[in-house]
């Protein structure tokens, strides 16, 4: 569903049939319309499509241009064609991927004049659709077959007859069919229900619709920005005579999704700002001496600049909201330090939230060992920590004794309570959302004044955000970038080879071990086949080298004799520690592992990454996974095993990638081209709903424009309860007030 969409502005949803209740035709269930044939609301529910109004909110996703007609002797190889014919002859085909269930259906379409073959591919349902003897209309692009031509996946046509209509494609009372060239919208459409029957449904409510949809944008406001009344952008959107009037029906529809979502942004601020403060943290140049003499190295540029932009957050007493962004290994951690340490100095209490109990566990990990001799007392929260180590830390946190408390999820439960919590920091940012942002935020107490005394938040990732992104799904958080390496990385070198070569390669990485060096094996399961199924585990692949099959595989062959460990997400947390722990001593030449070592691991011996099936994992994994070695001075090499032919033009996208380039910034660009934002980062796991209409890397200027006109809007109107802004206020926070916690949500 897209944006605030039509929605009637007050009245209940009615359960009656349309012709018998006064309530908003938006509301009404499509299995109430009588114009909509129970079949094709069934297909319609299954879509999550039940209502006259998430009919119209569901949009075409693209437009064709349909052709007048031509008789079959008279079309034109390699042109988009038009022709109407009678059924002579059906047929299912296997082929060689019959095994895996594809197949194709084929067709014989003859008119007067001639043979048209038709051929649908896996989609054998059109056997049920399309039957000899049956006249029908189809479109698509005419290409040599034999002595004839062929249409492929061609398209079903309406056509003014509504007795030439395929079966269950009809709708009584169309009037809108033509022969002539028109625009006629593309729906996402299912087995279960068509495009064509679709656009038949929505024929059939959108006038009636359309009376009901009332605009929550002013008409000076849309005239200043250039953008059409709703109503009429959901007319042309479903019904445009040409594509220009399309382009202009989703300009307003993608620009109304930007300008809610920064509306939502921009009003949380706003509330965060006037009602909480944070503890005011004391800094000087003494306390910045001692901050320093425990780090481990000395800072980059880079780094100081960030720690200046944090430093000036949390010496006010508006609560700081700043995400810290940098490449894999810039040092985010350490500038995440100094502002623990900077909050303990003044006597206050710091919190490390982790998404996992490995990457908690480093933390602690070498935190602990950086701060060893002090007087800073660090513990570790996990779900593992039960009983009276529990109560223990628990005890010490309430009481204060504990300054710096690192933990996952244990950490936002009611049992934790804080002394003095000034500052909380949250790792990978992208693996938690805005509400474990506020669950933490609310460990807070109350001024004299009544307002909630809030800690300090920094979120990191070392997953580079495209600025785009940053600006929409981040935009209630400043963000800081570290950018560059701390002195003594060494540069990766990327090799992608065929699974051919796995034999020479495995060599080579004994040569390395040989050398004095470790090496990591990732793999994209635990077991798979036989071994999957009988430790219950659905998700392996019995083609895919798996973690057991490559690690015997290595123990008995090129790795024999050589140390070889696993490591994966069944172990126990005491189990990968000490996995770890002899990984990092020295003691295990070869880890073979999950993506449990995505985040956290830090080797600099470990010179060595192979990556089993590479074109399974996603861009900014293979890029953690990278970043787990060129950890110190020793040339380090990261092979990607892929097939040559992949199986997808995203996965040849991504392992192409990979091998261009190691920055970071520019992944993420990629991958926010190739997945789009929701799977990226973040609006799917921050619980934000997604964007249907917009497209963050083509509608640029258009979310400048929507972010520019929402921070205008809540600088004079905080809360939307002006004049004329109730319609507004009330879908905005429908949409997004939920998930961005604000206040009243209606």
């Amino acid at each position: 569903m897209t944006g605030p969409g039509p929605s009637p502005a007050d009245q209940p949803a009615p359960h009656r049939r349309e012709d018998q209740t006064g309530g908003p035709f938006l509301l009404t269930p499509l299995r109430q319309v009588r114009a909509i044939r129970a079949q094709v609301a069934e297909g319609l529910e299954r879509l999550e499509v039940r209502t006259v109004a998430d009919l119209i909110r569901h949009l075409p996703m693209r437009y064709e241009r349909i052709e007048a007609e031509s008789p079959i002797a008279s079309l034109q190889e390699g042109t988009i064609v038009s022709a109407r014919g009678e059924i002579a002859a059906t047929k299912i085909a296997g082929g060689r991927f019959a095994g895996r269930g594809r197949s194709r259906f084929q067709a014989v379409l003859v008119d007067e004049t001639g043979r048209l073959d038709l051929v649908w591919f896996n989609q054998p349902w059109m056997q049920k659709k399309i039957v000899p003897g049956q006249r029908v209309r189809v479109q698509g692009l005419a290409k040599r077959y034999g002595v004839g031509l062929q249409i492929s996946n061609p398209t079903l046509l309406p056509t003014e007859d509504a007795d030439d209509a395929p079966p269950g494609e009809r709708a009584p009372g169309d009037g809108r069919r033509a022969v002539g060239p028109r625009i006629r919208p593309v729906y996402p459409a299912s087995e279960g229900v068509s495009s064509l029957q679709i656009e038949l449904a929505v024929g059939a409510v959108l006038e009636r619709a359309l009376r009901e949809i009332d605009d929550h944008l002013p008409p000076e406001f849309r005239r200043q920005k250039e953008v059409l009344e709703l109503r009429e952008a959901y007319r042309l959107i479903h019904e445009p005579a040409t594509l220009e009037e399309a382009a202009e029906a989703r300009r307003r529809l993608a620009y109304d999704e930007l300008l809610m979502l920064q509306l939502a942004v921009f009003m949380r601020r706003e509330q965060v700002r006037r009602s909480s403060v944070a503890p005011a943290l004391k800094w000087s140049r003494a306390i910045d001496g001692h901050i320093r003499a425990r780090l481990p190295f000395t800072l980059t540029p880079s780094q100081d600049q960030v720690i200046n932009e944090i430093v000036r957050d949390l010496e006010k007493t508006e609560p700081a909201n700043r995400l810290i962004q940098g490449d894999v290994g810039s040092g985010k951690t350490v500038v995440a330090l100094y502002a623990m340490l900077l909050a303990a100095a003044d006597n206050k209490q710091a919190a490390l939230m982790a998404p996992t109990e490995l990457l908690a566990e480093q933390h602690h990990a070498s935190i602990a060992a950086t701060l060893k001799g002090s007087n800073i007392r660090v513990r570790l929260l996990t779900g593992s920590v039960t009983g009276a180590e529990r109560r223990d830390i628990l005890a010490s946190v309430a009481e204060g004794t504990t300054d710096i408390l690192i933990g996952t999820h244990a950490l936002l439960s009611e049992s934790v309570e804080f002394r003095s919590l000034a500052v909380v920091v949250i790792d990978e940012q992208h693996r938690f959302g805005v509400h474990q942002r506020a669950a933490l935020r609310s460990k807070a107490s109350e001024d004299p004044h009544g307002r909630a005394v809030s800690p300090h938040v920094l979120v990191m990732t070392a997953t580079p955000i495209p600025r785009t992104l940053a600006l929409t799904l981040f935009g209630d958080l400043d963000v800081s970038t570290i950018r560059g390496m701390p002195p003594g990385r060494t540069p990766i070198i990327t090799k992608v080879v065929p699974p051919s070569a796995s034999a020479d390669v495995y060599s080579w990485v004994r040569t390395r071990i040989d050398a004095g060096e470790q090496a990591y094996v990732v793999v994209p399961a635990i077991d798979t086949g036989a071994s999957a199924v009988a430790s219950g585990d659905r998700s392996g692949d019995a083609e895919l080298n798996d973690l057991r099959s490559v690690q015997h595989r290595l123990e008995t062959n090129e790795l024999k004799g050589k140390r070889i460990a696993a490591l994966h997400g069944r172990l126990s947390p005491a189990t990968r520690d000490t996995v770890m722990g002899r990984f990092r001593a020295g003691l295990i030449d070869c880890l073979v592992a999950t993506t449990v070592i995505e985040v956290g691991v830090d080797v600099p011996n470990a010179t060595v990454m192979v990556v089993e099936h590479a074109d399974q994992f996603g861009l900014a994994q293979l890029h953690q996974l990278r970043g787990r070695i060129g950890r110190g001075s020793k040339r380090s090499v990261c092979v990607l095993f892929a097939d040559p032919n992949p199986a997808t033009p995203d996965a040849a996208a991504r392992i192409g990638v990979m091998a261009r380039t190691s920055d970071g910034f520019e992944l993420a660009e990629k991958d926010l081209e190739i997945r789009g934002p929701g799977e990226v980062f973040g609006l799917r796991q921050a619980g934000a709903p997604p964007l249907v209409v917009a497209d963050l890397m083509n509608d640029r200027e258009l979310l400048a424009m929507a972010r520019r006109d929402a921070a205008a809007w809540i600088a004079r109107s905080p809360e939307l309860r002006g004049s004329g802004e109730e319609l507004l206020r009330k879908r905005l926070l429908k949409l997004h007030g939920q998930w961005l916690g604000l206040g009243d949500v209606a």
